[in-house]
């Protein structure tokens, strides 16, 4: 008797929802079980299932892009150099290679096998950003990748279930916080270890010997759906540019996109060079957030897999910033490479209006404090000062969409939350003084652009202290749409006054304060065309100044708190 397709179908649908849900779970295990604020506070962090192929089949919908995409091309390294028939029960690997998985060194990747029946079945992979990773720290001063930490290449990091103890060793020795990057391991171990159990589990229930049909279900017809979608765009090949402010000077971002009925063609030729500090971006880093920059309106509702996947394809030229060769610096490619996203909406504006947002921050103002004796001067007076690492994450604003105002102090691309004040005050001498709304930052519009943030931050201890950056869109802010005005660009300045470069280490004297004013996103649409309403609501949530209301958008304000736009004679 055949089997009701009806029937097969739901089942079907039930045991990918069931895949997602494993790895969901795997994710949630990584955050948490983390060490490190970077991953617990922020999700900074990727899991996902691959087949034996090292297709990824389903993602956590927990994750950045970076993460997640560039991970998703990562698996294949492991398994040239671990064949499935070498694998055993209880085995884990590990890298932080920047070229062989998600981009810079404070991300180590492993890979784990899942058996059943000691029968290979599937292979779970996750990621997670740890707080440092020797060297230099987190931050774009080196000039060769050697100058940036500690690189692990893909080796053990457990066979039968026994941990890599020469490999821990090598690392506590090299880091500056090892109970906390030590403690990552652990949990990039378990979270895995979670998946495969889950996974078991399921395909007991289902009664599957192996999940190789599934696999090949979801990518046929996660493939399918994408091309289905991107048969409704306009054929043919769009640019666009962005200027951003790079490190040495400013850089461009070029991109030709070509829309065909094989798929997208996403070709970065034209773009600046390599830099000589660590901005410069590995290949996977670039095509995952290029990818991704198509995915948040092409396919948005299709799940993110191999499938759903191939059909973009990203090139950029060796030897540009978005192509660097080992062994240029990379610390701080997230600078650059989270710009992408916004590059490629440009392209897709171009294509179909309405579609894609104004520009935004973009990249993470996240920022490293160091402190401790030797760290930040100030000589023997401060040599029995705390010493400590901490990475906070904070953004800026995002750009307005064409229907919505933009979302204020909102990490996107990254998708990473801002890390709380009371954590950081708790795990490190510092003091967060002041992280507030940052009043007209926003680009004026019809919808207006999300607001950036203010935060000023100081020792707890009267201690200097140092900051590693790596800020843009200072002198290059984000560009408003379709008559939007532009956001407000960012600064970085002491409290006391003097201006501080927003890319490199800074010390903090003791007794001044750090004061970030971050990014505001672009505007959409001409801000004449913003309801008057809006506009008054924006004044009573001091999103904007009376100033600003009068100025960028025409509008006057009555006694009672209302506004109007007065009429032309």
């Amino acid at each position: 008797m055949n089997p009701d397709p009806g029937l097969e179908r739901i089942r079907f649908q039930v045991m990918w929802n069931r895949l997602i849900a494993v790895v969901e779970e795997q994710a949630q295990t990584l955050i948490r079980t983390a060490f490190s604020n970077t991953v617990r506070e922020a999700g900074d962090l990727s899991a996902g299932i691959f087949d034996l192929d090292g297709r990824m089949l389903a993602q956590a919908v927990t994750g950045t892009p970076g993460h997640v995409n560039a991970m998703a091309a990562s698996v294949n390294h492991f398994l040239a150099r671990y064949p499935p028939a070498e694998m055993a029960p209880g085995d884990a690997y590990i890298t932080n290679d920047p070229w062989l998985a998600t981009g810079h060194l404070h991300d180590f990747t492993v890979v784990t096998p899942a058996f059943r029946h000691a029968e290979l079945v599937a292979l779970f992979a996750a990621t997670c950003h740890v707080v440092d990773i020797g060297g230099r720290g987190f931050g774009p001063d080196a000039q060769q990748v050697f100058e940036e930490g500690l690189l692990v290449p893909i080796m053990p990091l457990l066979r039968s279930g026994k941990i890599n103890e020469s490999l821990l060793e090598i690392v506590r020795a090299n880091v500056r916080e090892p109970l906390l990057v030590e403690g990552d391991f652990y949990s990039l171990a378990a979270c895995n270890e979670t998946g495969c159990k889950r996974l078991v589990e399921m395909m007991d229930e289902f009664e599957l010997d192996g999940i190789d049909g599934l696999g090949h279900q979801i990518l046929d017809r996660s493939r399918q759906a994408m091309l289905d979608e991107i048969a409704k765009l306009p054929f043919g090949t769009w640019r666009n540019t962005m200027r951003i402010d790079g490190y040495e000077h400013a850089l461009d971002l070029v991109a030709a996109m070509t829309i065909g009925g094989t798929g997208i063609d996403i070709d970065f030729t034209g773009t600046a060079a390599v830099s000589d500090y660590g901005i410069n971006v590995p290949l996977p880093y670039t095509q995952a957030y290029a990818s991704f920059g198509v995915r948040c309106v092409v396919g948005a509702m299709v799940p993110n897999n191999a499938g759903s996947l191939a059909p973009v394809r990203v090139s950029a030229p060796r030897g540009s910033i978005l192509n660097a060769e080992k062994p240029r610096a990379v610390a701080a490619r997230h600078a650059i490479g989270q710009m992408l996203p916004d590059v490629v909406l440009g392209c897709l504006h171009q294509a179909v209006d309405g579609i894609a947002p104004a520009e935004g921050t973009s990249c993470l103002w996240n920022f490293v404090l160091y402190g401790g004796d030797g760290i930040a001067g100030g000589g023997e007076n401060f040599a029995n000062a705390t010493p400590f690492t901490v990475t906070l994450f904070h953004n800026g604003g995002t750009g307005a969409r064409p229907t919505k105002d933009g979302l204020s102090a909102t990490a996107f691309p990254s998708g990473v939350r801002n890390t709380p004040v009371e954590i950081n005050e708790a795990i490190a001498p510092i003091r967060i003084w002041r992280k507030e709304y940052r009043t007209d930052s926003g680009g004026p519009g019809r919808h207006r652009g999300g607001l950036g943030q203010i935060m000023e931050v100081g020792s707890a201890e009267e201690a200097p202290f140092a900051i590693s950056s790596m800020f843009d869109r200072l002198e290059n802010p984000p560009r408003g749409r379709d008559g939007g005005h532009d956001g407000a660009g960012g600064s970085m300045r002491l409290a006391s006054g003097a201006a501080l470069p927003p890319k490199g280490r800074t010390p903090i004297p003791a007794g001044d304060r750090l004061v970030l004013e971050m990014p505001g996103g672009g505007g959409y649409g001409a801000p004449a065309m913003r309801d008057p309403a809006l506009v008054a609501a924006d004044l009573r949530d001091e999103l904007i100044t009376p100033e600003s209301a009068r100025r960028d958008y025409g509008v006057a304000l009555s006694p009672n708190g209302g506004a109007s736009r007065p009429t032309r004679a």
